[in-house]
């Protein structure tokens, strides 16, 4: 090789190399970020000894029982309550109904005996007029067969009242009182079954249970929280992104995460962006400034990938599918 062709031959090759680079695409920026959770602390409005159901670190279902208080106090009002409906119930049923049946038999037995004493006084008074009309009796002995016919008749219209009103119940006052008492005590009774259910806790959700912060048998205050889950939804990843970029995403936006131990990318889309930068220059925004501006990303994953990621692991995140 003569030594004029060296040159020409080492320009060739480093305009194929620059050729090469400039025809393959730039690698996509790599950003860092970190897993974080959102937790859902579970807590009963009302105090007492805790009995834990679950353990840290457990998987639970929706439904899945997580702690119970103690309950004896709640239980009684319950009971207590629920025997005061029955009690009302029977005493509203008892005013819509009449007298008893052998209650109504008597009255009868009463009319029946009225129905025939009032046959007996009117043909004796038939009778007393024919008299009298002859001379045979006086006036006198007329007008007492008419009083005994008279007394028979108002007794008989007593006795037919008396059977109407057996068969109506108690008065439509009383009746309207009853059921305002019934409901009333139903209201109450709906209340000790709220109060005895809250004195319980399940699983909104199915969920990772992060923490137990109390243990079986100690004393849990009204209103702390007992238990700690980390939904599927509520893991989340959070990234930064400059000022200059914040354009170039929306929510909804695919990004593509890198977890250590995890051979596969996973996908995630963006879910919010901080509306707020995580650093204000003090007077003026020159250009300097606006590069050092960051705003918070936060990103979702799907149910399935987000069970094996934990708050706190470092990821890398790539933009874009």
């Amino acid at each position: 090789m003569t030594a004029s062709s060296r040159p020409r031959r080492f320009f060739i090759l480093l305009n194929l190399i620059l050729g090469l680079s400039a025809c393959s695409a730039p690698a996509p920026e790599t950003l860092h970020g970190y897993i974080e959770g959102e937790f859902v602390y579970v807590a009963a409005p009302s105090a007492g000894v805790v009995a834990l159901s679950v353990a840290k670190g457990e998987q639970v279902q929706k439904g899945s029982p997580l702690f119970a208080l103690e309950s004896v106090a709640e239980r009684d009002l319950l009971d207590e309550a629920a025997r005061r409906v029955a009690q009302a119930r029977a005493a509203l049923l008892d005013s819509e109904k009449g007298l008893r049946p052998t209650e109504v038999a008597a009255l009868r037995a009463r009319l029946e005996q009225t129905k025939s004493a009032l046959s007996l006084a009117e043909n004796e008074l038939t009778r007393q007029q024919k008299l009298f009309a002859t001379g045979a009796v006086s006036a006198q002995s007329l007008d007492r067969r008419l009083s005994e016919r008279d007394q028979q008749l108002q007794l008989k219209e007593s006795l037919d009242a008396e059977l109407k009103t057996a068969a109506l119940g108690a008065r439509a006052d009383q009746q309207s009182a009853a059921r305002a008492n019934v409901k009333a005590l139903e209201a109450a009774l709906a209340r000790a079954e709220w109060e005895l259910g809250q004195k319980s806790r399940k699983a909104p959700e199915n969920a990772l249970v992060f923490d137990t912060l109390y243990r079986s048998g100690e004393w849990v205050p009204a209103g702390r929280p007992v238990v700690s889950l980390l939904p599927p939804g509520g893991v989340k990843g959070r990234f930064y992104l400059s000022e200059g970029r914040l354009a170039s995403v929306k929510v909804g936006s695919p990004v593509q995460v890198t977890v250590d131990g995890f051979r596969e990318v996973i996908s995630a889309k963006v879910s919010f962006i901080s509306p707020r930068p995580e650093y204000t220059p003090p007077v003026i925004y020159s250009r300097e400034n606006r590069a050092r501006l960051v705003y918070l990303i936060e990103v979702t994953f799907s149910p399935e990938k987000a069970v094996n990621l934990h708050p706190g692991q470092p990821v890398d995140i790539r933009l874009g599918s």
